[in-house]
């Protein structure tokens, strides 16, 4: 595929606290996402509620934090409290498919946060560059992977690495050693792609850990009978698959409720 490039800004910091699961800190040294996931992405809403972009198309030009590595120096050096871990990235994608200079900063920042005795959590639609394989033992790093269907993929997550490229950088980091995980979230109903929850799960059965939850912001979700059924099912089975296989399972919050 053709390189490309991002346009650049300036941030006054990066570093921050999240309540997620991933990490304790979190960095999001680019803005926007050129994946395009069409669930809808609930960066992108947020994004767009708050005046950052104006539409879908703004939010498919990412725009790479050039004093970054900068910043997240000084952060680290003068912060005075206890960092477990550093997740990349919560509304953007650290290996942004096609994007090498994206992918370059990112294993610049992660050799920084490793520098400071700090591990880190990846999460990205791209591919796992080899390279991190030289980074930190303790990082743990994953792959979002709602399908094994390649066409779904082009349709929802129309710019994003393929699937299988996916999981093969994955597995090549696994089978090196370190600790690996997918999220499959946000999973989709029925009335949006009708397929093997097993066949996704058996895929990546290499993985430490799985993380699991539903889609939402979806209208067609809600058409679907019994979806909150489904859901809990659903949840069932890969907490059933991770007993069965030793892997750490984390159900998102919200995905198993209640029903009539």
């Amino acid at each position: 595929m053709s390189e490309k490039r991002a346009a650049i800004i300036y941030r006054k910091s990066l570093l921050y606290h999240s309540k997620v699961e991933y990490g304790s800190y979190t960095i999001n040294h680019i803005e926007g996402c050129s994946h395009g996931c069409l669930y809808p992405c609930y960066a992108m809403l947020m994004a767009k509620r708050f005046g950052k972009i104006k539409g879908y198309e703004e939010w498919l030009q990412p725009k790479i934090v050039a004093n970054a590595a900068d910043l997240l120096i000084g952060e680290l050096d003068s912060s005075k409290k206890s960092i477990d871990s550093v997740h990349l990235c919560f509304t953007t994608d650290p290996f942004m498919y096609g994007y090498s200079d994206i992918s370059a900063l990112s294993l610049r920042l992660i050799k920084i946060i490793n520098e400071h005795s700090i591990p880190c959590s990846v999460l990205t639609k791209g591919i796992l560059p080899r390279r991190l394989a030289s980074l930190g033992k303790d990082n743990r790093y994953g792959i979002t992977l709602i399908s094994l269907d390649e066409p779904f993929r082009k349709n929802m997550e129309p710019h994003s690495a393929p699937l299988s490229k996916r999981i093969s950088a994955l597995r090549h980091l696994s089978e090196q050693g370190f600790k690996t995980w997918v999220s499959i979230e946000p999973y989709p109903t029925p009335n949006i792609i009708n397929q093997s929850l097993s066949e996704i799960l058996k895929a990546v059965s290499f993985v430490d850990r799985i993380v699991f939850g539903r889609m939402n912001y979806n209208r067609i979700v809600s058409k679907y009978v019994g979806y909150k059924a489904f859901f809990n099912t659903s949840a069932q089975e890969v907490i059933d698959f991770g007993k069965k296989e030793e892997i750490e399972i984390y159900i998102k919050k919200g995905t198993i409720t209640e029903y009539a």
